[in-house]
């Protein structure tokens, strides 16, 4: 509630925020423009001068908090928080209806002409831009003079493939511009490596009747000459300094690789013929802008090196290029050390962790991280802080990254596409929670990534071998025997051997970052077990005291499970956008497993789902805590008992941008709505309400909505969430929806103290606050 009362108090000082001006300034309030077609207004409003746009609410709020004295503007000492007031400024708005008029020209609209009204109330300006677009022109006939016949036949034989210049269509500066870079990028990646973009020119003849316009694309030969030189690539001269970017003073080590590149590396660390496979600069071929991209961009994936030039020296022979490229890598070995505190519904813990890696182990940029990770969390809500220990873990791992397919059989590796990787990796887990279970977690795979396209990456694990040893507490086991709580018990008191593969698809992942309008979507999809009941068939494999087939004297698991993540991005203008997304899952066990165990399974809740519930504190269905009888049972069952072979989730999120400077940052805002739960495949007595039904689907699903801030360092967005529970699935009927208890404060309070007494030791909170690095999804 405070935070609330002080976010309406920045409201209403944005509001106020005329009172500091003197008697002849006056404050933007709106600014509309009138008479442009809808398709180009958002983009006219962009050449509204940005000191005669309005401010933004919070930002204007900001600003005055910090930097107004005795009912003034400060003259000194100004502080760079928030926004300054944006005044009426004359000049400004003349200099942007002729800049709105030159872009509707730009657009067609020749003969538009744009003025202005100004209407000034109260301190307080309200600008009309008026437009009057005239016709749109069209048009006629596109033709083109080019003086070089190799050059014209490049062109013409390509022109199809970019042009956007089409008798007919609207006459458009930025389709010119278009074609002009176009024709730029198809001569540098054809040999011309000393072709000039002002070498194009088009010409416009607008001087038609009918409101039409000829374009004549102009392309010149350079200045005294009769053609374009084309050049082809010779030898390339490769210099590898030192992590330090010196040459160093030890000789350095060189080599001739396929007669064509030539080594010299002077940090003594990489085998050339390693390096070979990212550079495309071949020894023959035209000189091409396209392929040098290429070079840059699989040499910087490789995530060795700190810096890349490449320059080139025509040769005396005058149509040759020699390449040379200076390297700078980066150093060897790092680590970094990382730590959080976390807190939540009474409980206080700590994250730390340590990662080292070695960039280049054995001199093919190979990379070599080993993460280390301790935390642990104490249950404080009935004593002090750090006096009990509610659990702990413990994470080493192991990864070693190859940057190419290492396979027993040979495999064509497309590096123009991208950067395949194989991944060896080897992990343990130690995990305890006194009192009520431990686990031990043992996992090695090989796994395969490569690109299909710029937007299409596969992952591939044909080998994934798992070991787990789970053990309930002896005490708590026998009370959850004797309670009928037998279904965790067979799902967290096993020890088991599971064999399996995994496969994920991710289409557009690239795009994550933009404002573009795209679909993003990744598949993923584990089996397990079947290599083994085929061995198990043939062999006749012994059971164990349950019935399950045995491998090395332990179960192995038998299951399908797949999981969809399907997201929606619309761009608003701007750093304006909106997202939708679902995320469905489904997870089987089959043949040697009548049950998943506990890490299988799918959860609800959590910073990235549904958000105002804490992770793995949703569902299953109607499933409420309340059905477990025993205080001590429910608190040792945290985390353990929500869980289901069923998941859908969903978010709507719109994101905006506040202020372009906060401390350093980018502030950025977002508003959300997140849907979704988990359900079992089946009906089970200690779950009741969980299974799923198709008639009850839509009265069990959870909803949230909140609003959030997203921190933008530019290496990495610190994200804050605070998100409100709307509809609660663990009550039925209208009771379910909680927001009308959330609205008022005896209401709320009343609420709680009966939700303690049937829930005890859990807590209802109506608003959970989520810390993150990185964007929700």
């Amino acid at each position: 509630m405070r935070a609330s009362i002080l976010f309406l108090a920045v409201i209403l000082s944005g509001c106020s925020a005329t009172r500091y001006l003197n008697d002849d300034q006056a404050l933007i309030k709106d600014v509309k423009l009138k008479g442009i077609d809808k398709n180009f207004s958002e983009n006219a409003y962009q050449y509204v001068q940005q000191d005669i746009r309005p401010n933004s609410r919070i930002n204007l709020a900001l600003y005055n908090m910090f930097n107004t004295k005795d009912g003034k503007y400060r003259a000194d000492r100004i502080k760079n928080i928030g926004e300054a007031p944006r005044l009426l400024d004359s000049s400004l708005v003349d200099i942007s209806s002729r800049e709105i008029q030159k872009f509707l020209a730009y657009k067609s609209f020749f003969n538009a002409t744009v003025t202005s009204e100004i209407r000034v109330k109260n301190k307080k300006a309200y600008i009309t831009f008026v437009a009057d677009p005239g016709p749109s022109f069209k048009v006629r006939n596109v033709n083109h003079a080019i003086s070089d016949s190799a050059v014209r036949d490049l062109y013409v034989k390509n022109r199809e493939n970019f042009t956007k210049l089409h008798s007919g269509n609207r006459y458009d500066v930025d389709s010119i511009m278009y074609e002009i870079n176009s024709i730029f990028t198809l001569m540098k990646s054809n040999g011309y490596y000393d072709f000039l973009k002002p070498y194009i020119h088009v010409d416009a003849d607008s001087t038609l009747l009918s409101s039409q316009v000829d374009l004549k694309l102009n392309v010149y030969n350079p200045p005294g000459k009769m053609a374009h030189k084309v050049y082809h690539l010779k030898n390339t001269n490769i210099d590898i300094r030192n992590s330090n970017i010196r040459f160093g003073r030890r000789p350095p080590d060189s080599a001739m690789v396929d007669s064509q590149y030539y080594f010299r590396d002077y940090s003594h660390r990489f085998k050339f013929d390693k390096l070979t496979r990212y550079i495309f600069l071949n020894k023959g071929e035209k000189y091409n802008v396209t392929n040098e991209n290429l070079t840059y961009d699989r040499l910087y994936e490789l995530n060795v090196f700190r810096n890349i030039k490449i320059e080139y020296e025509k040769d005396p022979d005058s149509i040759h290029l020699n390449a040379r490229m200076e390297i700078t890598p980066l150093k060897r070995n790092s680590n970094r050390v990382e730590g959080e505190y976390t807190f939540n519904s009474g409980r206080n813990g700590f994250n730390i962790g340590n990662t080292y890696t070695n960039r280049n182990l054995f001199g093919g940029a190979e990379r070599l991280d080993i993460k280390f990770r301790y935390g642990i969390l104490f249950d404080s809500r009935d004593k002090k802080l750090f006096s009990s220990v509610f659990n702990r873990d413990i994470q080493i791992g192991a990864n070693l990254i190859i940057p190419r397919i290492v396979a027993p059989f040979y495999i064509r590796e497309n590096y123009r596409a991208g950067l395949p990787h194989t991944t060896i990796s080897s992990s343990m887990q130690i995990f305890d929670q006194p009192g009520a279970f431990r686990n031990r977690l043992f996992i090695n795979s090989i796994s395969y990534d490569w690109t299909q396209s710029k937007s299409r990456l596969h992952s591939f694990t044909p080998i994934n071998i798992e070991y787990r040893d789970g053990r309930l507490d002896a005490a708590f086991k026998d009370s959850l025997i004797t309670s009928g709580n037998l279904l965790y018990v067979q799902t967290n008191d096993r020890r088991f051997l599971n064999l399996g593969s995994q496969y994920n698809f991710t289409l557009n992942a690239q795009k994550l970052n933009s404002y573009d309008n795209f679909i993003y979507f990744r598949g993923f999809f584990d089996v397990g077990g079947n290599s083994l009941g085929l061995l198990a068939n043939v062999f006749n494999f012994n059971k164990d005291e349950n019935g399950f087939r045995t491998f090395m004297g332990l179960p192995y698991l038998q299951y399908a499970k797949t999981e969809v993540d399907l997201r929606f991005y619309k761009s608003l203008g701007g750093e304006r956008q909106f997202v939708a997304r679902i995320n469905p899952g489904v997870a089987l066990p089959y043949g040697n497993s009548n049950a998943l165990p506990f890490e299988r399974n799918f959860y609800a809740g959590g910073s990235s789902g549904v958000r105002a519930w804490q992770a793995r504190t949703l569902g299953p269905g109607n499933y409420n805590r309340s059905v477990i009888k025993d205080e001590e049972t429910r608190k040792n069952l945290t985390y353990l008992d929500q869980y289901g072979e069923i998941k859908f989730e969903g978010n709507f999120e719109y994101r905006f941008k506040l202020m372009n400077n906060f401390f350093g940052s980018k502030l950025k805002g977002a508003t959300f709505v997140d849907y979704g739960n988990v359900w079992r495949l089946d009906d089970n007595a200690n779950v009741p309400g969980g299974k799923f039904e198709f008639d009850k689907f839509f009265d069990q699903l959870a909803l949230g909505a909140g609003a959030g801030l997203r921190f933008d360092l530019q290496y990495f967005v610190f994200r804050f969430d605070v998100g409100a529970k709307i509809k609660d699935p663990q009550f039925t009927g209208s009771d379910n929806w909680v927001i009308k208890h959330l609205l008022s404060s005896s209401a709320r309070k009343e609420f709680k103290e009966e939700y303690i007494q049937t829930n005890s030791p859990d807590r209802y909170r109506f608003l959970q606050y989520n810390f993150g690095i990185g964007m929700p999804f």
